[in-house]
């Protein structure tokens, strides 16, 4: 059974930082992409950034581009999502997934990130 386990949220001020984490079990992690994506309330979830398989390919939303960097270890089965210079608009549930672009993805229950002004 895939599972895939997101930490590291918490509560901080406006230009501080946080690093999610992900990680997966159930899976021959290294032969997937993984994206997270992160859903405010009453907006729709977004993807804000992904990592191909090797950790060779990198993109990024426009909004936390030169302020978030995704990495990934496959030799622990876990993508890291390091964000810097955080704003309030980034406040919200963030998720990662494995096969979102397909009809069975698999998602995280999320972390909570919560940006004070």
């Amino acid at each position: 059974q895939v599972h895939l386990v997101e930490s590291g949220g918490g509560l901080v001020q406006a230009g501080g930082s946080l690093r999610l984490s992900c990680a997966a079990s159930g899976l021959t992690f290294s032969t997937y992409g993984v994206g997270w994506f992160r859903q405010a309330p009453g907006k729709e979830r977004e993807i804000v950034a992904s990592i191909n398989w090797s950790g060779a390919r990198t993109s990024y939303a426009d909004s936390v581009k030169g302020r978030f960097t995704i990495s990934r270890d496959n030799a622990k089965n876990t993508v890291n999502l390091q964000m810097n210079s955080l704003k309030p608009e980034d406040t919200a549930v963030y998720y990662c997934a494995i096969r979102y672009h397909t009809d069975n993805p698999y998602w995280g229950q999320g972390t909570q990130v919560t940006v004070s002004s």
